[in-house]
């Protein structure tokens, strides 16, 4: 069970190297924070979820600090950090959830 993520800035077309990710989970109401990590040289996470740790249903958020690492681009970014909140199902092995990024707009998408 492992949940990964991914960021390509599409305005240059490169991963978006080190940008700080946070993972929440929300448990009876209130956001828990199950891991911090940054992305590497190829804009990933592979393992969002610590490993051993297991991958409950629910609510969880990936919390990207995207201020920062426009800041290290010498880019005036519109979005300090971007939240993207979804639902694991139960019984699901792998949840991919890419970002593709730009200095004024973002989306995502679930991978695989």
């Amino acid at each position: 069970m492992s949940i990964s993520t991914h960021i390509l800035n599409t305005s240059t077309g490169r991963p978006a190297v080190h940008v700080p990710v946070e993972l929440d989970f929300m448990l009876e109401g209130e956001w828990v924070t199950m891991n911090a990590a940054h992305t590497d040289n190829d804009g990933r996470v592979k393992h969002l979820l610590p490993e051993g740790e297991a991958m409950l249903p629910g609510i969880y958020c990936a919390r990207f600090a995207t201020g920062i690492y426009f800041e290290r681009e010498n880019v005036k970014g519109l979005y300090p950090y971007i939240e993207i909140t979804f639902f694991v199902m139960p019984d699901q092995v792998h949840y991919h959830i890419p970002l593709l990024l730009t200095p004024n707009s973002y989306t995502t998408y679930r991978g695989s």
